[in-house]
């Protein structure tokens, strides 16, 4: 017996988060494969789903040029870090995601766009240094905290030029050095979060600094560990709808768990709005 076809198809999504070029195309074979052969129904259009998604993916593989300046979008938000050379950009980024970058005690190690993935309150969030920013959706700024001020300012000077205009946090970095003090008395409009690579504790302050820079909520769906991120406000039909276009037309409510249910279990229709934090049963 299959499980129900909605949480498949959100599992397939989760399986194919960061995947690209050869190893899409044997991810996406591989769920194939898993699939039971149906030929009508909910399966049925998922089959053909992961189908459309191997066609397209076999195209991109072949226009896709690796050494591109460009960074393409994964996660549910992009967050651009930003700062003077030998600010600690490339140390942060490796912390946060694991990755592994080349580093050096000297300015301008980082020569091409970084992108990394990383969780952030169970939902994935793209980190990249040096990117194009007028596609991220937020800027980290990144200073030693013992660096003279002058130089972010020159940084966020040319940024101001550029007329980006994005919301924006300043991370301290090599706090075990020196604290912030002289950033928040010079940008004393913007938050500054004190971290360092050192410090796992400080890490986790900067993890959970950053989801509140993307200006998403999180909505758990019942026995998936990982949330469904959306913009608020969000109602039950949004969560369906990002499902699957089709839960979302036969979605007649939820039971909802959390900050928005007046008790555990609650049944809602589909236009209750949702809270950050909230865990749904969709009901169709």
């Amino acid at each position: 017996m299959p499980m129900p076809h909605r949480t498949q198809m959100q599992l397939i999504k989760r399986r194919l988060v960061g995947k690209e070029g050869s190893e899409r195309i044997r991810e996406l074979r591989s769920i194939l494969g898993e699939l039971p052969g149906y030929k009508n129904g909910p399966y049925a259009d998922i089959r053909k789903w992961v189908e459309a998604q191997l066609d397209q993916t076999r195209v991109r593989k072949r226009v896709t040029h690796r050494d591109s300046i460009a960074v393409r979008r994964e996660g549910a938000a992009q967050i651009a870090f930003v700062g003077p050379p030998n600010a600690g950009k490339s140390s942060l980024l490796q912390a946060l995601s694991n990755i592994q970058i080349k580093t050096g005690a000297y300015a301008f190690t980082t020569t091409r766009p970084v992108p990394a993935l990383t969780r952030v309150g169970g939902v994935l969030v793209q980190l990249v240094e040096i990117p194009g920013l007028r596609g991220a959706d937020a800027i980290l700024y990144c200073h030693d905290a013992a660096a003279p001020v002058e130089e972010l300012r020159a940084v966020m000077a040319e940024v101001t030029e550029a007329e980006i205009a994005r919301p924006a946090v300043i991370a301290a970095t090599k706090s075990d050095e020196a604290d912030g003090a002289a950033l928040r008395a010079a940008f004393p409009e913007l938050r500054v979060v004190e971290v360092s690579v050192l410090d796992d504790a400080s890490i986790e302050r900067l993890r959970e600094t950053i989801w509140q820079l993307t200006g998403l909520m999180r909505v758990y769906l019942r026995d998936d560990e990982h949330p469904i991120a959306l913009q608020p406000p969000a109602t039950v039909l949004d969560v369906a709808d990002s499902i699957h276009h089709d839960l979302g037309a036969r979605c007649t409510g939820a039971r909802v768990w959390g900050p928005s249910a007046r008790f555990e279990g609650q049944q809602v229709g589909r236009g209750h709005e949702l809270t950050d934090g909230d865990t749904v049963e969709i009901l169709d």
